[in-house]
């Protein structure tokens, strides 16, 4: 039987794609809460296997050759997870790459534009009207090129796979983006076929319970929107 696999973990977007994964997987595994309004992804320790400063990150006992292995970024976890179980991330190289194409879509725009919509959205001390403008705009395109992707497929790469579990947390919340999903119905059914499914639902109460509210936590907020070379 395999070892559980370490978590290095806190309930956002980001986190949320491990926890899908690995409960789509069946795969045991046991979170390390890192909690990034207090810094904590700064320690020493987690800087050795994320060293971006950034959860998740997984440390695996059974890595190849049946030696640990840590692995950091949410997109390499999916990845790495997709090949050792043999799931959700296809061996056929024309259907890997459309999932590839969906996971790194969704690694370099989807998830980056829609945290900077939040950011000045939500959090942002000062309501900065070209910077919301900007971001929401973004954010309708966004929807826009996965409405389209959507249309006559029931997962964005046919076959559910890594890279709808990669972009179901970040459209999430849409409301506090200022997207209207009524918009984009193809996204809105989508969404809703994934939050149905039990392991998707398992893997977003993993730390519900941690949760801050940024828009009031001043501490967390300096830690997280006041990052600089250390």
């Amino acid at each position: 039987m395999s070892r559980p696999i370490e978590l290095h973990y806190w309930p956002t977007p980001n986190g949320w794609k491990i926890t899908i994964m690995l409960e789509e997987c069946g795969l045991p595994y046991e979170v390390k809460f890192v909690n990034i309004g207090k810094g904590e992804q700064f320690r020493p320790e987690f800087l050795e296997i994320a060293p971006n400063n950034r959860m998740p990150a997984i440390v695996d006992p059974d890595g190849p050759g049946g030696k640990p292995v840590s692995v950091f970024e949410s997109g390499a976890i999916l990845q790495y997870l997709g090949r050792k179980t043999g799931r959700f991330y296809p061996a056929d190289e024309r259907r890997r790459v459309a999932v590839e194409e969906w996971l790194m879509w969704q690694m370099g725009g989807f998830g980056p534009m829609l945290g900077q919509n939040h950011h000045f959205r939500n959090y942002a001390p000062e309501k900065i009207p070209y910077a919301i403008k900007r971001y929401e705009d973004e954010a309708d395109r966004l929807y826009g090129v996965l409405d389209r992707r959507l249309q006559g497929r029931e997962f964005v790469a046919d076959e559910y796979s890594i890279a709808d579990m990669a972009i179901l947390p970040w459209a999430r919340h849409y409301d506090r983006q200022g997207v209207d999903i009524e918009q984009f119905p193809n996204v809105k059914r989508w969404r809703e076929a994934i939050l149905a499914r039990p392991a998707v639902q398992k893997a977003l109460e993993v730390g519900a319970d941690q949760r801050m509210d940024l828009t009031t936590d001043k501490e967390a907020q300096a830690v997280l929107f006041g990052q600089r070379r250390k």
